[in-house]
Order: C-alpha cells, then sequence, then structure tokens
C-alpha cells in the first residue's frame, strides 16, 4: 500500500509513502481535493532526522485508526521543512503566535485557501495525564467542522489578518545615524550574552544548549575589536567545554544537534551538517585567534567526521545522520563498560574507561556517553584505541541518513572547509571546498537560478527543481566570496556577484526594506515573510548583509555600500527589540564599521599559498599573486607583502607586520 508521497524525492516524503493515511505533497491537487470535498486540510511538517518526527509517525500515522479518521474527514499534505522552508516559516510564526512556542512535527489545520484555525506540535495518539490525544483532536476539529464552521472560518480570517500585520515594517534607522546604532547594538548584545554566560559549564542559559557558533563568532570577533577579554573568555570556554562534552562525538567526531542538559554531557544525538559546517568555521577562527592546538584538533576531527561520514562520491554533502537506531534514540553512541573492556582488553580497557567517564552504573539510561568533563587532556593519547572502537561501532545497526543535498547547507560547508584551509594550508580542505562548489554548479544551479535541493533516485529520470529561496542564495554568495578570499581567482568573485545581484532581483523589499524570504520565482503563500532573526542557522537577511558588505570592501563599488547600508539600517531597526539574537547582521556591522586591511602578496619562487596564507590575519582582504605584474613586484626577490589600512597604504614589505598579524579576524 502507498499514497500520493510514493513519487516524492525528498527522504522524508518517502518515509511516510506506505503509511495508511491518504498523504498528499503541498500542492494544487490536495488543494482542489480539499474544496471539491468540503474538508479541511491536516498539514504535517518535519525532516526526515527529526525523533519527535519519528515517534509521532510510529504512533499515530502508522496508527489505522487514526488514519481512518484522517482519510475520512481530512485532506492530509506533508511537507519537508528542509525542502520548503517558505511553508514552514510561514506556518511556524501562526504557530508561535498561537501556542507561545513551535518545533517540529507541527500539525496545522486549515482550509482549502491555505488560512490557518488550529496549530500545535506533537501529539500523543490518545488523550492521557490532561493532555489531549491526536485522536480525540482530529474528532473535535471535524466535528466543528460540521457543526461550528463560521467559528473556525472567523478564527482563520483572525489569524490571516494578525499574520498580514506583521509582515510589513518600516525601517526606523536613518542611515546617517548607522554605525553609532549598530555599536550600540554590539554593546547591548554582548552585555547580553555576558548575563546569560554560564560560568561553570560554557553556554548560555539554561538546559536546553544549542551551540548558536555564530553567537561565539560575534563574541570572539567583538572581543578583539573592543579588548574584551570576557567576550573572548565566554567564547572560549563554551568552545571547550562543548568538545568535552557529550555533545562532541569523542569517537567518531563531529557534533549534535544541541545539549539537553546544561553540561553538554547528554546531547540529543541527531548531527546536521549546518551545525557541524558552523562549528568547524568557530573552532578554526578560535585556533586562529588563540593558537590553541585544543581548537585546531577539533575543526580537523570534525573535518574528519564529515569526510568519512557526511560527504557523497563527488564531493556534495549530506544532510543530516539521525538520532535513533533500532527504534532508540542514542543506542548507537552509548557503551556499556564491560563492552570497551572485551574490545580493548582488561588493563587497557579499564584506564582507557578511566580516561572517557565510562563506568559500570554508566552516566545515561545505565549506559554510557563518552566524554572528558573530568577534566582530562582532550589531546589524548588514545588515538589507536578510539579508532578501534569508531570502526568495531560501525557494525551496530546502521544510523538512518538524510542524502538530501541541500544548497544552503552545502554553502556553508564550503565556507567552513574554505576558512580551514585558510589556518591550515592544507590543501584537501580546499579541495572538497571546490567538489562541492563544482557539485552545486552541474546540479543544482542553472545560471542564476538555485535550486533547494537534490536527492540521487537511480529508479527516478527526474528530480523535481524547487527554486531557491533567499537562504540558498544569502548563503551560495558568502561561500562564493570565501572561495574567492582564499584562492585569489575571480572566477569565485565574478560569481558572487551575479548571485548577488540575482538576490537583489529576486528578493528585494525596495519599499520598507530587507528581503522576503520567497521571491519573483517561487510560489506564492498566504503571507510574505522577512526572516531577520539568527536562530540555529542565520538567518538570510543577516547573511545577505554580511555579503554586501564584503562586495563593497572587496571591489569598493558604490553600489554595493549603498545597498549594504540599507540592509544594515533594516536589521538593526528590527534587532532593537532583542540584539542578542542577531549575532550574524553584527558581525555585518562590525565589518562595515572596521573596514578590514588590503593585502596583496606576490609569491617568490620559494613559498607557496599553502605555507603564506596561514600566516596572514582572517579578518583581511588578501589577494596572493603567483608572480610579479606591473602594478605589484617583488621586492628583493622575496615574497612581498603590500598594505593598505585606514585608507592609507604602507610601503612594500617582505615581513608581515606584526600590527597586521594581530588584527581581528573574520570568516
Amino acid at each position: 500500500m502507498s499514497n500520493h508521497l510514493k513519487d516524492q524525492n525528498s527522504p522524508y516524503l518517502l518515509q511516510h509513502a506506505k503509511n495508511p493515511v491518504d498523504w498528499y505533497p503541498w500542492g494544487e491537487e490536495a488543494f482542489s481535493k480539499a474544496k471539491k470535498e468540503d474538508k479541511p486540510i491536516f498539514l504535517s511538517i518535519g525532516y526526515s532526522t527529526c525523533h519527535w518526527c519519528h515517534v509521532m509517525a510510529q504512533e499515530s500515522f502508522e496508527n489505522t485508526e487514526i488514519a481512518s479518521i484522517l482519510n475520512q474527514s481530512f485532506v492530509s499534505i506533508k511537507v519537508d521543512r528542509e525542502e520548503r522552508p517558505d511553508i514552514d516559516s510561514v506556518y511556524m510564526s501562526i504557530c508561535q503566535a498561537l501556542t507561545g512556542s513551535g518545533g517540529w512535527p507541527m500539525s496545522i489545520f486549515m482550509t482549502d485557501k491555505q488560512k490557518p484555525f488550529f496549530a500545535g506540535t506533537y501529539y500523543p495518539p490518545f488523550s492521557h495525564s490532561g493532555m489531549i490525544g491526536f485522536a480525540d483532536l482530529l474528532l473535535m476539529i471535524s466535528d466543528q467542522w460540521k457543526h461550528q464552521r463560521s467559528k473556525l472560518i472567523h478564527s482563520a480570517e483572525n489569524i490571516f489578518t494578525y499574520i498580514q500585520s506583521q509582515s510589513h515594517k518600516i525601517i526606523l534607522t536613518k542611515e546617517e545615524t548607522l554605525t553609532s546604532t549598530c555599536k550600540k547594538l554590539t554593546k547591548l548584545a554582548a552585555d547580553s550574552f555576558s548575563q546569560s554566560f554560564d560560568h561553570k559549564n560554557g553556554g548560555f542559559g539554561e538546559a536546553p544548549k544549542f551551540p548558536l557558533p555564530h553567537n561565539l563568532i560575534f563574541l570572539m570577533l567583538y572581543s578583539k575589536l573592543n579588548q574584551d577579554h570576557s567576550a573572548w573568555e565566554q567564547a572560549s570556554i563554551t568552545l571547550e567545554k562543548m568538545r568535552r562534552g557529550g555533545i562532541f562525538d569523542q569517537f567518531g567526531y563531529g557534533f549534535s544537534r544541541y545539549s539537553t542538559d546544561s553540561s553538554f554531557l547528554v546531547p540529543h544525538f541527531e548531527k546536521m551538517l549546518y551545525d557541524n559546517a558552523l562549528l568547524l568555521l568557530a573552532y578554526s577562527i578560535a585556533y586562529k585567534i588563540s593558537g590553541n592546538p585544543i581548537f585546531l584538533d577539533t575543526a580537523k576531527k570534525t573535518a574528519t567526521y564529515i569526510f568519512r561520514e557526511m560527504t557523497g562520491e563527488e564531493g556534495e554533502f549530506y544532510s543530516a545522520q539521525d538520532a535513533d537506531s533500532e527504534g532508540e534514540e542514542g543506542k548507537f553512541y552509548t557503551w556499556k563498560k564491560e563492552e570497551i573492556i572485551q574490545l580493548l582488553g582488561e588493563k587497557i580497557g579499564h584506564s582507557f574507561c578511566d580516561y572517557f567517564e565510562i563506568t559500570k552504573n554508566g552516566n545515561f539510561e545505565g549506559k554510557n556517553i563518552p566524554n572528558l568533563l573530568n577534566g582530562n587532556e582532550i589531546l589524548d593519547k588514545w588515538e589507536k584505541e578510539k579508532n578501534l572502537i569508531y570502526f568495531h561501532r560501525k557494525s551496530r545497526f546502521a544510523l538512518h541518513m538524510d542524502t538530501k543535498i541541500l544548497t544552503s547547507w552545502n554553502s556553508l560547508m564550503i565556507a567552513a572547509m574554505s576558512i580551514l584551509y585558510q589556518v591550515t594550508g592544507h590543501s584537501s580542505y580546499l579541495f572538497a571546498a571546490k567538489q562541492a562548489y563544482h557539485y552545486l554548479e552541474n546540479y543544482l544551479i542553472d545560471g542564476k537560478i538555485l535550486s533547494v535541493s537534490y536527492y540521487k533516485n537511480p529508479s527516478k529520470k527526474d528530480t523535481p527543481f524547487i527554486k531557491g529561496f533567499l537562504e540558498e542564495y544569502a548563503y551560495y554568495t558568502s561561500a562564493l566570496i570565501c572561495l574567492y578570499q582564499v584562492t585569489s581567482d575571480a572566477e569565485y568573485l565574478t560569481r558572487a556577484e551575479e548571485i548577488c545581484l540575482e538576490t537583489i532581483r529576486q528578493f528585494e523589499d525596495s519599499t520598507s526594506g530587507g528581503y522576503f524570504l520567497y521571491g519573483l520565482e517561487n510560489p506564492i503563500l498566504i503571507t510574505k515573510p522577512k526572516e531577520t532573526y539568527d536562530g540555529a542557522l542565520p538567518s538570510g537577511n543577516s547573511v545577505i548583509a554580511y555579503c554586501l558588505v564584503q562586495l563593497f570592501s572587496i571591489t569598493g563599488k558604490e553600489f554595493y555600500q549603498k545597498k549594504a547600508k540599507k540592509q544594515l539600517a533594516f536589521l538593526s531597526s528590527e534587532a532593537q527589540h532583542y540584539p542578542a539574537g542577531y549575532s550574524m547582521f553584527l558581525i555585518a556591522s562590525l565589518l562595515y564599521s572596521y573596514p578590514p586591511s588590503q593585502i596583496t602578496v606576490v609569491l617568490s619562487k620559494q613559498d607557496t599559498k599553502e605555507t603564506i596564507l596561514p600566516q596572514l590575519p582572517l579578518y583581511a582582504n588578501i589577494k596572493i599573486l603567483s608572480s610579479p605584474t606591473k602594478e605589484y613586484q617583488l621586492l628583493h626577490k622575496k615574497t612581498t607583502y603590500y598594505i593598505c589600512k585606514n585608507h592609507t597604504c604602507l610601503p612594500p614589505t617582505n615581513q608581515i607586520p606584526f600590527e597586521i598579524t594581530e588584527e581581528p579576524f573574520l570568516p
């Protein structure tokens, strides 16, 4: 038995293709059926490695009794939030407005005109302990649709009016006061982080704790520009605590999505590409500023995880790795002490267990999450044993891998690999970034039009081309800028400008400022949101601000300066209520307020790009020439540095001045 999802490519939709629920993908067929049969729509939004999505699927969507109610009284639609972030954004804002919270799976009830009248997230199959069950909820809504429909329609219209009223805001910040406003916002954000910092465990606030690496990057940049040691301390302590905790896979490497406790010991075990890309960036930057080998080791081990687990045959990066195996969250990652002893032998096994806090009683549901929160050295002597355990673990029940290729998340990893190449000079990281770039160009991009995702399915000739949203364009532009900065290859800069201009054409709100989530090439929904808040991922609006500032800094073109100022002005008004929630925008504003140096390097025959690049600052626009030109000559036949800063160019030199290497940094 299969439903209308059987011909989809999304791994998440295919997970539900054999449910007894008669699911439809989002589209006109479902809405026409709802109108024709006079039924409300049940919209369920999730993603393939979502633990609670699996739970609700097993409990409710595979339950024939509940499926019967859905099929009889509703038209049911499934949406993969990673393929359709526009739909997810519109209805998540509604869910949050109605319930005060949100998450996945998201459960929306709406009319055939896509107007919602009820929203929630996970529901147990049947009512208990005062919590309404999904079956009872369906029966209640079905009854109201039949007997109190006017009340539901009125509710839907009120909700629609409310979300429309939230869609358009006026720029409050005047561009002439932009610099002072942004400096004020960065100070307020830094103070907010300081007040919520957990000095004992690292991180901010109470459990659960999400990594939010862009917040840490902001703090590191802010600390350098303002000589604020406290901001650096908050970032560095958090980075070390995360590396020590169970949120970092001590044996297989890579980071889980978040920690369920305050000490980073017990993670939610799913691993996302975007988290690991942003954390790879943060650890690379922390190493560059501090020289601490722990941070470099963490960045390199995270890259190792990506290469071993998350990279396809053509260099593409997969989306996510599931938390569940054999129906149990975390089973793949946890250990009994006797298992380790059996693998490593009595003497080595006991020492190893002591080192990684693996005990007879366990620290998680009778088993153990390996960690170094006991204070043992991070750069340890156990590489051989960890490798043995890693490959033994591979023989366990395999974790589900979401092999969907997302343009936005691949772009993040391209940027991360580029920066890791810049700080190490190891060409394997640049090769990985270039491979992914070529993959995107070959499979996910048609001229200047980007798509959201690609999923190889040999049994199907064609993959639906879902046109990209703001996030795809902003992240890809950022990745291209990073590639240009580490290669000096004009191909990447030209492409970055092309994609940036296309972003402006499709998504810019030329009237009220900012950029819409979906643009001229995308289907129209009931409202047109602008996402500005930097949550688990930096918003498309923040990243495009960063790109505009960078393109102005690199090219000096007045066009980019004008667009950058306008976007920063828009975001500064958005950030007034909670500056700490806009860290990527604040990074862009700091870059605009404190322009980086321009460094042109002419290589001698004795040096290579790989040996010189790690010596240069991240917070600089770098161009490396393999041979002299008419404008840039070698001095004394040695590698020569031409440096301009603060509108002044220094004499060419064969040494990198100390004050340049100590400048603030930025990816």
